[in-house]
C-alpha cells in the first residue's frame, strides 16, 4: 500500500484519481460503502483509486484534553484501505492549516490543485474547512467550477440504527464486543508492541504479554477472549487478557494483559494485533492470590469454549 502525506507532491500515476475522504476511523460498514464507490467509479473510469484520511483526527487539534478513542492505528487502516482495493492511502496531516483552511480553498487548492483528484466521494453528514464550512453542497458546487467530480453516500442503517464510530465507540464502553464487530465487520483489535511488565503473571502460571493502550479507545475494563496475531510472523494465537488497572496489585497501572494459550516464547518488543472476541466479566479485587489464580484458570477455561 503507498502512503501519502497531503503535504507532498503525488506521484503523477496517481493523478486524476477518485478520492474517498474521511476520517474513517474503525473503517466500520458505512466507511466502507463511500470506499466502495470511490474504487468502483475509479475502476469504471480506469483511473487510481485513493483512499484519504486524516491523522491525527481532528478533535486532538480542537479537543486535545479529550481522552483517546481511536479505534484503528495507521498501519491498521492501511492495511483495511489496501483490501478495499485502494491503490493508495493519502494521509491528511491535521494541524493548524487544516483548521484554518476556508472550505473553497481545500476543494480547489487541495483537492483539485495540488492532489489533483477527479473526483471525491464522501458520506453525507462530512464536514471539512474552517469552522466545519465545508459540506457536501460545498464540495460538489467549488468541485464544478475546477474539473472536480463529488458524490455523496447516505448513511449506512444496522438494526434500524446508523452505523457510527461513535456507536461503536458506546458499544466498547458496554463491553458488548459482538455489536462492535458487526458494525465493523471484524472484531476490535489493538496493535501495540509488547513492553516488560513486573513479570508477576509468570511466577503463578499465566505468563502475559503487557501492552500499552496508547492511543486507542478504552473498552470496558475487565477479562477477555482474545485472539492474537504476531505481526512479523502472522501466527495466530488464542487467549485471555485482562485489561484494566489490576485492582488486585499495587500501584495500579493500566494495561493490557494477553495470556495466550499453548504458546512459549519471547514476544517481548514484537507487535502484535489482539482482538477482543467475548467479555467474560468485570475486573475484581481478590482476597488472595490463590483466589485470583482460580478465577483465572475458570477465565481461561470459558475463554477457550468461546472460542471454539
Amino acid at each position: 500500500m503507498i502512503r501519502l502525506n497531503h503535504r507532498d507532491p503525488l506521484p503523477q500515476a496517481l493523478r486524476g484519481a477518485i478520492v474517498a475522504l474521511g476520517n474513517f476511523d474503525g473503517f466500520h460498514l458505512g466507511h466502507q460503502k463511500v470506499a466502495e464507490e470511490a474504487v468502483s467509479w475509479a475502476r469504471d473510469e480506469g483511473r487510481p483509486a485513493i483512499i484519504a484520511t486524516f491523522d491525527p483526527h481532528p478533535v486532538r487539534h480542537f479537543a486535545p484534553h479529550v481522552p483517546p478513542f481511536r479505534l484503528t492505528t495507521l498501519d491498521q487502516r492501511a492495511e483495511l484501505f489496501a483490501a478495499a482495493g485502494a491503490d493508495a492511502m493519502l494521509v491528511f496531516d491535521f494541524g493548524e492549516e487544516l483548521a484554518t483552511m476556508p472550505a473553497e480553498s481545500f476543494v480547489r487548492d487541495l483537492l483539485a490543485g495540488q492532489i489533483g483528484a477527479a473526483g471525491v466521494v464522501t458520506g453525507e453528514d462530512f464536514t471539512f474547512g474552517k469552522g466545519r464550512g465545508g459540506n457536501v453542497a460545498v464540495l460538489r458546487d467549488v468541485g464544478a467550477t475546477c474539473g472536480l467530480g463529488a458524490r455523496a453516500i447516505a448513511p449506512v442503517l444496522l438494526d434500524n440504527q446508523v452505523v457510527s464510530s461513535s456507536r461503536i465507540r458506546d458499544a466498547l464502553k458496554a463491553g458488548e464486543c459482538d455489536v462492535a464487530a458487526r458494525l465493523l465487520t471484524r472484531p476490535f483489535a489493538i496493535r501495540e508492541r509488547v513492553i516488560h511488565g513486573d513479570k508477576r503473571g509468570r511466577t503463578i502460571g499465566f505468563p502475559t504479554a503487557n501492552m500499552d493502550m496508547n492511543h486507542y479507545l478504552r473498552p470496558r475494563y475487565g477479562i477477555y477472549a482474545v485472539t492474537g496475531q504476531i505481526m512479523a510472523t502472522g501466527q495466530m494465537l488464542k487467549g485471555a487478557a485482562n485489561l484494566g488497572v489490576r485492582p488486585s496489585f499495587d500501584p495500579p497501572r493500566e494495561v493490557l494483559e494477553p495470556y495466550f494459550f499453548d504458546f512459549s516464547g519471547d514476544l517481548y518488543g514484537q507487535e502484535i494485533e489482539v482482538a477482543l472476541h467475548h467479555f467474560l466479566r468485570p475486573e475484581g479485587k481478590f482476597d488472595s492470590l490463590d483466589a485470583l489464580v482460580a478465577q483465572m484458570s475458570a477465565d481461561c477455561v470459558r475463554a477457550r469454549e468461546l472460542l471454539g
